[in-house]
């Protein structure tokens, strides 16, 4: 009897492993064949020596197909994620935290409006752009499924462009607002008819040292000393994570030759330049989503009066799996709404619509095709009529000395009358938007006499010094434009807006610029500590005479900004209110804990740290040397931030292309086995910038590397 119990066992354990035996060789051959036919797209990648991958390709789909593959290779888990993120289940992969990401998937519609427009709105050749890119994802993943084994495939077009839909509102912060209605904090006042004011910015809306900025500025030949066009491509994103930049250059058979920027499941180039035109975004905030307040049925809690009447809310239930440790998953059933006026969250305090820009919104890569096909201003400036970026300043320069700016968004059409900063009334058709504003009639600026524009995340009436700006009573207060002005703004405008006849290295050393205004904001803290009455005690006496005799800067060496910056970041992330004497003392407390005095060279306190490198830095937050931080526990700052990728672009007199570039860390930042992991950091500390090469035959001159996707990896890719 026994034996025959070991003889069951012993069987029921075979079958066991010819099961899994036979799941893994079924899950293998299932992920394998959604490797594309070998004839189907034609792409070579060309390392170059810093590692960045030039994809060539016959048609702009190969190009897009090659990309997707490097871009696997260098940063899989954010491409992971971001498919994840466009099919609402990353929560069930990463946890909790992003629980809220697969909500919003489902409260904005992405996937129900990417399915009905996929066909109708975007163009063949851009489907052809985003499946390409999808198939890349498939090839590599059927190769590596090791290194993104939560991907089920196919990943397909629409999840590419639904990943990319999903991103486009929050760089408005559209986050803000969202908080507050979830929350119930947005207040149940009513803004009736009358009540309009003039806009300003809500409260505490901007993180200063934390906070996604960028800067963008240009010069034509008149304003040049050699009558050269210079373009800085100077977005600031996030060092790490699903919206860092990654760069690339795509070159096709079809006329497709760019290279700059593009995040993690972009199929294409978002700011960068090829040899006739550049280009650059910078954030803007303009009031771009409006809250409504519902007033509900006593006898229906899910009907809402409008115009008189009530109205069925449209329900549905979100279902969203969360792991929460381990293997273990629940998941969660949350209420879904709309309104007439856009999705509807119900809180404590009602019921609570809103209209967004962006919403509903899934061309944003038929524009971004556009601009990157765009050969002469004409036919970028078509691009940007398409209107399909829910927001973004878009600054561009040319070989032929051409400048443009505009402060671009989908600006609605609002009614006149009501204050739209606050609560609207959701019970009347007057109160909904009734289209969008035409692109001509946003704030621009082409060709000032100047010779010069700047982007900086600031109001868009100081884009140029001297004549060309737009003029504020140009533009009604229900478009909702920011009034804010950075010290970043300030500062161009002190620095290139002076300097009449401005060389290459001046040119260079202005964006290096690492000094605050004296209109700044932190100037003005500055003048408030120092007016202040402080008490007679040393180490408080100590700081104020650091103070006193600070320049402004942020110099590698200046004795003054590790104080100057630490007491800025606290002050406002104090809502520039509270005890100032409060703020001094915690200033002095961490600096002496971690340093052992006040003055420490500013590169001891400001850091680069990426795995093993630890390097020190100039520069800081809200300076044209961009450096958004994160206090570290050892109490030093954290670059997290700012200047990224940095592209400086140069056509000369006969209209010849120059370039060069950096990236914070490298073109392999996932990767600690790769030369490139962090090889550009150090250029990145000493404020240096590597070449940049368009042509085959100046890649080739500096090739690391040529190969075709799934023909083999480089070798700092063997051992995964």
């Amino acid at each position: 009897m026994r034996k025959k119990a070991h003889w069951t066992g012993g069987l029921l354990c075979l079958a066991g492993i010819t099961l899994i035996i036979f799941w893994w060789w079924a899950s293998e051959n299932n992920v394998t064949s959604f490797i594309p036919p070998k004839d189907k797209y034609d792409a070579r990648i060309l390392r170059d020596s810093w590692g960045v991958p030039h994809i060539f390709g016959k048609t702009d789909a190969d190009a897009a197909y090659g990309l997707a593959w490097a871009e696997c290779e260098d940063d899989w888990r954010n491409i992971e994620d971001n498919v994840l993120i466009a099919r609402g289940r990353i929560a069930a992969i990463r946890g909790k935290d992003w629980a809220k990401f697969d909500y919003l998937m489902k409260l904005f519609r992405i996937r129900r409006f990417v399915e009905e427009k996929y066909e109708k709105e975007l163009s063949p050749e851009v489907r052809a752009i985003v499946e390409a890119y999808a198939d890349g994802i498939n090839h590599y993943v059927a190769l590596h499924h090791a290194k993104m084994p939560n991907i089920e495939l196919p990943v397909t077009g629409k999840d590419i462009v639904a990943a990319g839909a999903f991103k486009a509102p929050f760089f408005y912060d559209l986050q803000q607002t969202l908080l507050k209605v979830m929350s119930g904090e947005q207040g149940a006042t009513i803004t009736k008819k009358g009540m309009q004011t003039s806009w300003i910015p809500q409260t505490n809306l901007y993180a200063p040292c934390g906070q996604i900025g960028s800067n963008a500025w240009a010069v034509g030949p008149s304003r040049s000393a050699d009558g050269a066009t210079r373009l800085a491509i100077n977005s600031h994103m996030p060092w790490t994570g699903p919206i860092t930049f990654y760069e690339a250059h795509l070159h096709s058979e079809q006329g497709w030759n760019m290279i700059g920027g593009t995040f993690p499941g972009g199929p294409m180039i978002f700011l960068g330049h090829d040899e006739n035109k550049g280009w650059c975004h910078t954030i803007n905030r303009p009031d771009l989503a409006d809250v409504y307040k519902l007033e509900m049925n006593p006898d229906n809690p899910n009907q809402y009066r409008f115009d008189g009447q009530w109205r069925d809310l449209e329900r549905d239930t979100a279902r969203i799996t969360v792991r929460l440790w381990g293997p273990i998953h629940w998941t969660f059933k949350r209420e879904l709404l709309w309104s007439v006026h856009g999705p509807a969250i119900r809180n404590p305090d009602g019921v609570y619509a809103l209209a967004f820009a962006g919403y509903g919104e899934i061309g944003q890569f038929e524009q971004w095709y556009r601009m990157n096909k765009a050969r002469t201003i004409d036919e970028f400036m078509a691009a940007m009529r398409l209107e399909k970026l829910s927001s973004l300043n878009t600054l561009y320069a040319d070989k032929s000395g051409q400048l443009f700016y505009a402060y671009n968004a989908q600006f609605p059409m609002r009614a006149e009358g009501y204050d739209w900063r606050g609560i609207l009334p959701g019970d009347t058709s007057q109160t909904l938007w009734k289209g969008t504003v035409p692109f001509e009639k946003v704030p621009q600026v082409l060709n000032p006499p100047s010779g010069f524009v700047q982007s900086c995340n600031s109001m868009p009436f100081r884009a140029t010094d001297g004549t060309g700006n737009p003029q504020p009573g140009d533009f009604p207060p229900e478009m909702g434009i920011e009034p804010r002005v950075t010290n970043r703004c300030l500062r161009a405008l002190e620095t290139y807006g002076t300097d009449p006849s401005i060389t290459r290295v001046e040119f260079y050393a202005y964006k290096l610029d690492k000094t605050y205004s004296k209109d700044s904001d932190v100037a003005k803290m500055l003048q408030q500590i120092l007016a202040a009455p402080i008490p007679n005690e040393p180490i408080l006496q100590q700081a104020v005479q650091i103070l006193k005799n600070w320049n402004l800067t942020t110099d590698k060496n200046n004795p003054g900004a590790a104080l100057g910056v630490l007491l800025s970041d606290l002050y406002e992330r104090n809502g520039k209110s509270g005890d100032i004497i409060a703020l001094l003392r915690e200033s002095t407390s961490l600096l002496m804990k971690n340093f052992g005095r006040l003055d420490p060279p500013w590169e001891q306190m400001m850091r680069l740290r990426h795995g093993k490198v630890d390097l020190g830095l100039g520069g800081g937050p809200d300076c044209l040397r961009a450096l958004d931080v994160a206090l570290q526990e050892d109490g030093r700052f954290k670059g997290v931030n700012g200047d990224c990728l940095v592209l400086m672009a140069e056509w000369d007199k006969n209209g010849t292309i120059h370039s060069e570039s950096v990236h914070q860390f490298g073109s392999a930042t996932l990767d600690e086995h790769s030369p490139h992991y962090a090889d550009q950091a150090p250029l990145f500390a000493e404020e240096k910038f590597k070449p940049v090469w368009l042509s085959e035959a100046d890649i080739r001159a500096n090739l690391k590397k040529e190969y075709r996707p799934g023909e083999g990896s480089d070798p700092w890719y063997a051992t995964h």
